[in-house]
């Protein structure tokens, strides 16, 4: 790809990114929140390690994908309204669970958060294809940046912020303060623009099955390549995280408003300045060197966690590794997700797109089982030297397909 002008900011590109804030909002919400609230109500390494399976929604969204893309709601087109439906469904489940607590009702809460992750996650599949159809090829590394960056700065505000006031205020003050956040968001739904030529399906048949056909029937023999690269590219950056609010409270043992105020605002932070700087370096490198430069680095991060293991709670070391893990994680993230649009067929792009992204989440969601498991027999160090080397059949990976990746970018540049 050849250099290129950012392009001037407009509502368009705005819109995208204040969507992307929503889009993000819900995450750690069903994540790495409601993980810290289950580890500060005592429960078990083991439990807080299922709690993880919530999230499986993001890993199978792309069976009720061509839904949307087949049947738009009576109102605000085609994307807009499934977007806003599901904004409204997070706000609820949101209200829902600070109803409950982990020790009284467990079950329940895990119940509403399964809930909160499938709105969550339909509300991504609208999102990703009202940005797909929305951005001209022109935009689209800007774009994607400013959707990343959209997307982190709502986990800094539902991660960091969360914890800093559930230390303060109470975990179900938290949660509805969320909420009231959400329903912010909706307005900014209301006012984005629609994407033009927006074309149904004719069918269900043909929601359901063109979209596969097409993916396939473009991509023949390099389909399955590219569908396992989705898979194993962030998988040591999940695999990393997939309990690292659990180890920073128990190993370090950092506060909750230690972690908030440094581990996730100088993290989320630097993962919000890592997405805006990914957007710049794919607009100035070829996206197959941007992929591999960045998953090595992402990977080799990882590593700075055996610092915190033998540090002791020390905030500047918190702060040191926790910022250089998020900023290359956004670097990688913004790099992938161009990748993700450029393989989508824009009339198929609610589905295409769920397909992709639901597979890049298998690892953020399976894994923290496994986790749970792996730690107690090797030990945290040595888990992490792990996480580590869990990137390198997707890098591998990368290279193999180093020619279609450029063929990839240069398609949809054009």
């Amino acid at each position: 790809m050849s250099p290129a002008a950012a392009p001037r900011l407009n509502w368009r590109l705005l819109s995208v990114g204040l969507l992307g804030f929503s889009s993000g909002l819900p995450l750690a919400l069903s994540g790495s929140t409601l993980q810290a609230w289950f580890t500060t109500a005592g429960l078990s390494l083991k439990a807080i390690g299922w709690i993880t399976l919530v999230g499986q929604a993001y890993v199978f969204k792309f069976l009720w994908a061509p839904l949307l893309d087949r049947l738009p709601l009576p109102f605000l087109g085609r994307r807009r309204g499934w977007i806003l439906s599901m904004q409204l469904l997070c706000a609820a489940a949101l209200v829902g669970m600070s109803l409950h607590t982990p020790q009284d009702a467990a079950a329940t809460l895990a119940f509403i958060a399964v809930l909160l992750a499938f709105a969550s996650a339909t509300q991504d599949i609208a999102y990703d294809a009202h940005r797909t159809d929305l951005l001209p090829p022109a935009e689209r590394g800007w774009g994607t940046a400013l959707a990343q960056g959209g997307y982190r700065l709502a986990m800094l505000v539902s991660g960091a912020l969360a914890l800093i006031l559930a230390d303060h205020l109470g975990w179900a003050l938290v949660y509805r303060l969320m909420a009231a956040l959400m329903l912010g968001a909706a307005l900014v739904t209301m006012l984005s623009p629609d994407a033009p030529d927006e074309r149904p399906t004719r069918s269900f048949a043909e929601a359901v099955a063109l979209p596969f056909v097409d993916f396939f029937r473009r991509y023949g023999a390099l389909a399955l390549g590219w569908l396992a690269l989705m898979v194993l590219y962030k998988l040591c950056d999940a695999f990393a995280l997939s309990l690292s609010t659990t180890f920073l409270l128990r190993v370090p043992q950092f506060s909750l408003t230690e972690i908030g105020t440094v581990s996730k605002t100088f993290g989320l932070v630097a993962g919000l300045l890592g997405a805006l700087a990914g957007g710049w370096a794919v607009t100035r490198m070829r996206l197959y060197r941007a992929l591999i430069v960045l998953g090595i680095a992402q990977a080799l991060v990882n590593l700075g966690y055996i610092w915190l293991v033998h540090s002791g709670p020390n905030l500047a070391a918190m702060a040191a590794v926790v910022s250089a893990e998020y900023f290359f994680s956004g670097l990688g993230s913004t790099a992938f997700v161009v990748l993700l649009t450029a393989l989508c067929n824009v009339r198929f792009s609610a589905t295409q797109y769920a397909l992709l992204s639901s597979l890049s989440a298998v690892g953020r969601v399976f894994l923290g089982p496994i986790a749970a498991w792996l730690v107690p027999q090797v030990g945290w160090s040595l888990f992490f030297v792990i996480t580590a080397l869990s990137a390198l059949p997707g890098l591998a990976l990368v290279w193999a397909l180093r020619g279609p990746i450029m063929a990839a970018e240069q398609s949809r540049a054009t």
